[in-house]
């Protein structure tokens, strides 16, 4: 695990979880972190080398130090099927304790590698890890080798802040599930109903419960938080966050806004599966604001009877559409099967593109014809909507996503939501929905119009979202406040290095 040549002796090692959307923001740190002359090294599987080398080998010849650790993912010895290295090729989520037992097992080779580096005393030996998480046994690891750990988080402060709300309050254990309450102690009244809530509050099918306290656990020995959000869209809540954690928070965000070139960004972690050039093509053709761009993210399954619902619900909206459609899951051919029978894809290829697999999600988004978000308020996506200064339409899923859409519709006032009562937790992929629990296409269609519309309320919407884009863009802009944060890690670790 040598570390690339470089002059400051700083050399960080980040440790994804292994998903798309928990690599691609640490690779976006990594860039940011090698721009002020830190070496770092990323912890990935050979899936995800084969996955983001481009985007590394580029950062490499542009002068950055940054090198990819490629480490053996133990996917048969814990019952995974053979090549299933990412949370998004797992073909059912009740596969989901075995991947997390596949993680435990690289403990020991990860060990074996800073061990080695310490032995043969190399003159950038590890500085610090900055591991997601989930992957909690690299706090043992850390205090093993007296290595500072900083916790990377994929949500925002509102979330950190409501979370430890409702962990220290239990009021969402005092009335029926689907019963709205208030959260208390808040800088801003904030109801939910338990339906709504994480699996640490509300478990479902799968039991991860041994990991959701864990992580909990392990965050509280952790040295730090670096977190991607930027301190101008929730303030009040930053200040609650680092009230929480001595002051050891730094909001380094938006990462996407890391990515400089168009390669990069057409390619952001991954290889999309439509050709850039055409999809440009296709929104320059549009005319401006007018596109409602739909992706619910890369690990949320629909059922084929809401995907249903979905794609009619984007039709029935009369605006230009970009749904993303996945190609994986055990229900990718019965949507596929409907997608041709109903004809929909021909029907409305003037004003509709069908996208399989991977979008260039950050580059559609910036788009001047794109008008509109419908997003499952995972919170790349979220940050990545905010930082190009588009309103939202909200259609949460699960994990924490609720809890982003309150930010979205009840704080920044910049979205509307679809209506989704409660969260589809991990394994519900394979449940059938009844009727009454499927978002109907005239949810779709009216949360589409809403944000969409010109009237007051639609352009007050607009207009808001598009100050905090510009917000966005300057707090990572030299002396900004996620540019100033990258600064001071830096220097906070520099000073323990010396000790």
């Amino acid at each position: 695990m040598a570390s690339p040549p470089n002059n400051n002796p700083l050399h960080f090692v980040l440790i994804p979880l292994m998903a798309p959307g928990h690599i691609i923001p640490m690779i976006d740190m990594a860039k940011l972190l090698a721009r002020r002359h830190v070496s770092v090294s990323i912890l990935v599987t050979h899936l995800d080398a084969t996955r983001f080398s481009p985007v590394i080998d580029r950062a490499v010849e542009s002068g950055l130090s940054i090198q990819l650790i490629k480490i053996r993912f133990p996917c048969e010895e814990a019952g995974l099927p053979r090549g299933c290295e990412s949370a998004d090729t797992l073909p059912s989520y009740h596969f989901i304790g075995n991947f997390f037992n596949a993680i435990i097992m690289l403990q020991k080779p990860l060990e074996e590698l800073i061990s080695k580096e310490l032995m043969n005393n190399n003159p950038s030996p590890v500085s610090c890890i900055i591991s997601d998480k989930h992957i909690t046994w690299t706090a043992a690891t850390c205090d093993k080798f007296r290595i500072p750990r900083i916790v990377f988080d994929g949500m925002n402060c509102f979330t950190q802040v409501v979370s430890n709300a409702l962990f220290i309050s239990k009021v969402y254990e005092r009335g029926p599930p689907d019963e709205p309450f208030l959260v208390p102690g808040l800088p801003d009244e904030i109801e939910f109903t338990r339906n709504q809530l994480p699996g640490l509050f509300n478990p479902g099918p799968l039991d991860v419960t041994g990991v959701r306290e864990q992580v909990r656990e392990t965050e509280k020995r952790a040295y730090g938080v670096v977190v991607n959000t930027f301190e101008e869209v929730e303030k009040r809540y930053v200040d609650e966050f680092k009230t929480l954690k001595n002051g050891k928070v730094w909001c380094v965000g938006p990462l996407s806004l890391s990515s400089k070139g168009d390669l990069d960004i057409s390619q952001r972690g991954n290889q999309a599966s439509i050709d850039t050039d055409q999809c440009l093509k296709w929104l320059d053709g549009k005319n401006p604001g007018s596109v409602i761009y739909s992706c619910l993210g890369s690990l949320s399954r629909l059922s084929p009877a809401q995907f249903v619902e979905f794609a009619l619900g984007l039709e029935e909206s009369n605006h230009p559409f970009i749904i993303v459609v996945k190609k994986s899951g055990s229900k990718s051919e019965e949507i596929e099967n409907w997608i041709k029978e109903d004809g929909i894809e021909e029907r409305t290829k003037e004003r509709g593109l069908f996208i399989r697999g991977w979008a260039p999600q950050v580059m559609i988004l910036s788009h001047a014809s794109v008008g509109g978000f419908l997003t499952h308020c995972g919170w790349n996506s979220t940050l990545e909507g905010i930082s190009a200064g588009l309103p939202m339409v909200t259609w949460p899923m699960f994990a924490e996503q609720f809890l982003n859409e309150k930010l979205i519709v009840r704080i920044l006032n910049t979205g509307v939501g679809v209506g989704a009562r409660g969260v589809v937790h991990l394994g519900g992929d394979e449940v059938k929905a009844s009727s009454n629990k499927l978002v109907k296409r005239s949810e779709i269609k009216e949360a589409i119009w809403r944000v969409m519309e010109e009237r007051e309320s639609g352009c007050e919407r607009r207009k808001r979202a598009k100050e905090f884009g510009e917000m966005a863009n300057k707090s990572v802009e030299e002396g900004g406040s996620s540019y100033l944060n990258i600064e001071l890690l830096i220097r906070d670790i520099q000073q323990l290095v010396k000790k």
